[in-house]
């Protein structure tokens, strides 16, 4: 599915439309279009130097309006999205985990409804409750405090709410601890990712990242927790490596379209062409990678649909004073649903090496690109076994994981 970019977009203007919300967020944000689907960035492109932004892209109409649709009667609008039992489906999920593992979410800022809404989606699709009464769920910030929330923001709630709603339809029966840095500065959001593992999470779901720099070295370690499997969004922008993606201490996450087909798993899968890849020039490779034309760390691990054609419905903030249903997409899909197969599977991460012992568990996906600056090799290509975009695969059953 080709991506292509319009002119900047100022967000947030009042315009009303049958099933169409105001658009929200970060402004000037770029209109994009995957295959017949306009879509934008919840987080703003262009941060300023360690300052990271989320993943997410938001199903709009071709004003840049978000696309809201109720899940019940007649929708407004053709497809509304992937549920749990289209995503466990084509990734072949049976196990539902356990009430003694914990996904944490790591992103920035405050998200004041986030169990509430988190409540609607479990209910809507008959997944088990998750609130703070039944212990299921937790929210603390960065610190680890429950109380002192960061100020909000509607982006970053939208991609909390996305994180929420994929760590519970691959792991209904997780546990799951929202962990809200301050701000996007890495520095903050690396805090979290130590606060989330010294309250025991079990796996670290990150969905976010900046161009890799030897600038941000200092923070590779807050990433390193042995026995938690950390996972990490590849970025949306297409060939290129982002940090923490680049950290061999993760799973980086890449991204794939997923359709339904007439074939014996049912469901086929691309490349997306957003999914970020490629040959880190800072890290070491890990033992456990070995592919050709890269000497240093190569990104991606494995993949999860990813791309906002084929999104997943989600419930959460659609401006700052309305809530709704929506399709969002990116590598911010994938990482968490990732997050959750590693819940269902159970017991101890070793970094993200599992897959590479567990290939057979995985679906190849061999077509698609994300960009043709690396000369079409697999570094940004899809391709029978490892490429860059995609890794290994995705997942066929939580064996690998």
């Amino acid at each position: 599915m080709s991506l292509r970019k319009f002119g900047a977009l100022a967000l947030g203007f009042a315009m009303s439309l049958a099933g169409a919300a105001p658009a929200t967020g970060a402004a000037n944000v770029a209109l994009e279009r995957s295959g017949n689907t306009f879509h934008k960035a919840v987080c703003a492109h262009n941060q300023p130097f360690g300052r990271a932004r989320c993943f997410a892209h938001v199903v709009t109409d071709s004003a840049g309006r978000i696309k809201t649709f109720q899940p019940t009667g007649r929708p407004n609008f053709g497809f509304t999205g992937y549920t749990p039992a289209d995503l466990r489906a084509a990734y072949r999920i049976t196990g539902s985990g356990s009430s003694s593992y914990t996904v944490a979410i790591v992103d920035a800022y405050g998200y004041p409804n986030a169990e509430a809404d988190l409540a609607v989606y479990r209910a809507k699709y008959s997944l088990p409750p998750c609130t703070t009464a039944n212990g299921c769920f937790r929210k603390v910030n960065q610190s680890g405090v429950e109380g002192s929330y960061p100020a909000t923001d509607v982006g970053w709630d939208q991609e909390q709410a996305l994180d929420l709603d994929m760590v519970s339809a691959a792991c209904p029966g997780c546990h799951i601890l929202l962990v809200q840095g301050t701000d996007a500065l890495v520095s903050n959001l690396a805090a979290a990712v130590n606060t989330a593992a010294a309250q025991h999470a079990n796996a670290i779901s990150n969905s976010y990242g900046l161009a890799e720099s030897t600038g941000l070295s200092a923070y590779d370690s807050s990433y390193n927790h042995p026995g938690i499997a950390v996972t990490v969004s590849t970025g949306d922008s297409g060939y290129g490596v982002q940090f923490p993606a680049n950290s061999a201490w993760v799973t980086a996450v890449g991204g794939t379209s997923l359709s339904k087909a007439s074939n014996t798993r049912g469901w086929s899968e691309t490349v997306w062409s957003g999914a970020g890849s490629g040959c880190s020039a800072i890290t070491a490779k890990p033992t456990w990678q070995n592919d050709g034309l890269c000497a240093r760390r190569t990104v991606a691990d494995v993949s999860a649909v990813a791309d906002p054609n084929t999104g997943a419905s989600v419930y959460g903030p659609t401006s700052s004073t309305a809530t709704g249903w929506m399709i969002i997409g990116g590598t911010s899909l994938s990482s968490p649903f990732i997050a959750g197969v590693y819940g269902v599977n159970g017991g101890a991460a070793t970094y993200g090496s599992d897959p590479y012992a567990h290939t057979s568990a995985l679906f190849d996906v061999t077509s698609g690109n994300n960009g043709r600056s690396c000369g079409r090799t697999y570094l940004c290509t899809g391709a029978v076994g490892y490429d860059g975009p995609t890794g290994l695969g995705t997942p066929n059953g939580a064996t690998a994981f």
